[in-house]
């Protein structure tokens, strides 16, 4: 099988890493791809917005099945265009109806109220209705929680525990400070509680229950600092247990699959439910349509399954045929990440050390390989290093034993993962 891959980061890389173990992979293109995809498939330059020259490519190249990684191009409605043009291609990724439950939080919000999924109480705001934000604001006990309704490369989320920034961010986001992302605004109730990330395969009828993670998205330890795209995971995740997860089943995950059914929704591949544990009980933070990244690097070295019969299986609609084979071991994943991520941040700085790693897995996220075949520095978050234990403390072992062999100019990376899970562990 011939397979297409679009994007070029840690999450992409793990998905290649994933396809190139089946045999029935015959030959694996990533567009653009990193340094990480050039060293196992082939890297093409592609856009997923040049529809034609996709076509071009798919019928040259016989390409049998294509995967979008980012949301972007999801949302843009590639799944649309492209099945308009080509026959007898395995497609995963929703279509762009499918793709707003992460490109709209209004959207998601509304699908959520509409099909009685738990999610925070909300108000939406735009600015024709700026006060009727001041008075959600001013009926909330802070932190005050505000959102960008569409897509802000993971930047449109702000938390805050002051009513007057509230008030004065809700001003400058409708004002333009996320582009056309926030023109409308979702206010939301905070939710107290610790996270927790769950993934889904659907064939639009069925599903099948992917690895859990719990991310790390601040920058620096004991969650200080910056929001980021996420420094870290751990899966399995200690306090998801049965109970738990039998919750998110029951309440969530099949009554998501059941309103895409009842809306005529077409959608065929991975959902992330980005969930909040409130006393043990989850509620929708967000939906995401695609896999996360670095969740993607800790969850996808647990499948035992072949990934792309699993895919093939989404495509053709028949996913409760398949079983899933989950490894009991543990994922630890340490993202290294540039100087100033995820500010401002250089670019080009060599990588040095890759070669010593015998003990953990290498993702490359922001990398790029030179003419002169040196690997450098092409992003905020540069690699994701994942290790597999019996336990959480000797994967996470392993995972720090390797990025102290790691080196690049700049380079830093929390010292902290999985701390807060100790407790959890001990009972």
């Amino acid at each position: 099988m011939n397979i297409l891959l679009f994007g070029s980061g840690g999450r992409e890389h793990a998905i290649a890493w994933k396809l190139i173990q089946s045999p029935h992979t015959d030959n694996l293109y990533v567009a653009p791809g990193n340094a990480g995809t050039a060293a196992i498939a082939n890297n093409i330059s592609l856009q997923p917005t040049d529809i034609e020259n996709i076509k071009t490519f798919v019928h040259n190249n016989n390409i049998d099945m294509i995967i979008v990684g980012p949301e972007a191009p999801l949302a843009e409605g590639i799944k649309n265009k492209l099945l308009e043009i080509l026959d007898n291609v395995h497609f995963i990724g929703p279509s762009k109806e499918g793709a707003m439950l992460e490109s709209s939080k209004s959207f998601a919000k509304g699908f959520m109220k509409k099909h009685g999924i738990p999610t925070a109480s909300y108000v939406e705001v735009t600015r024709n209705n700026i006060r009727k934000g001041y008075d959600f604001i001013d009926n909330l006990v802070p932190p005050y929680v505000l959102k960008a309704d569409g897509l802000a490369a993971g930047k449109g989320v702000i938390i805050t525990d002051s009513k007057a920034e509230a008030y004065a961010t809700l001003d400058e986001m409708l004002k333009g400070r996320f582009g056309r992302a926030s023109e409308k605004v979702v206010i939301e109730k905070f939710l107290s509680g610790v996270e927790v990330s769950v993934f889904v395969l659907t064939d639009g009828k069925s599903y099948v229950m992917l690895p859990e993670a719990k991310d790390y998205k601040r920058a620096y330890d004991n969650d200080e600092g910056p929001n980021t795209g996420g420094m870290g995971n751990i899966s399995p995740v200690p306090f998801a247990d049965t109970v738990f997860m039998n919750k998110v089943k029951e309440r969530i995950i099949e009554p998501t699959i059941k309103a895409l059914n009842e809306d005529n929704i077409d959608y065929k591949g991975f959902i992330f439910f980005g969930l909040m544990n409130a006393n043990g009980d989850p509620y929708v933070i967000e939906y995401n349509v695609r896999l996360g990244d670095p969740e993607a690097q800790t969850i996808l070295p647990r499948i035992k399954n072949d990934f792309v019969e699993l895919l093939v299986a989404v495509s053709e609609g028949r996913l409760d045929t398949v079983f899933m084979n989950i490894s009991d071991q543990v994922a630890a994943t340490v993202v290294l990440a540039s100087g100033g991520y995820p500010s401002n941040y250089e670019k080009g700085k060599e990588i040095r050390g890759l070669n010593k790693i015998t003990d953990s897995i290498i993702f490359h996220a922001g990398t790029k390989l030179t003419d002169d075949g040196r690997i450098v520095t092409n992003g905020g978050r540069v690699l994701a290093v994942t290790s597999l234990g019996n336990t959480m403390e000797e994967a996470l072992k392993k995972s720090y034993e390797s990025v102290a062999k790691i080196d690049f100019e700049g380079k830093f990376y929390r010292k902290d993962i999985g701390e807060d899970l100790i407790k959890y562990l001990a009972k």
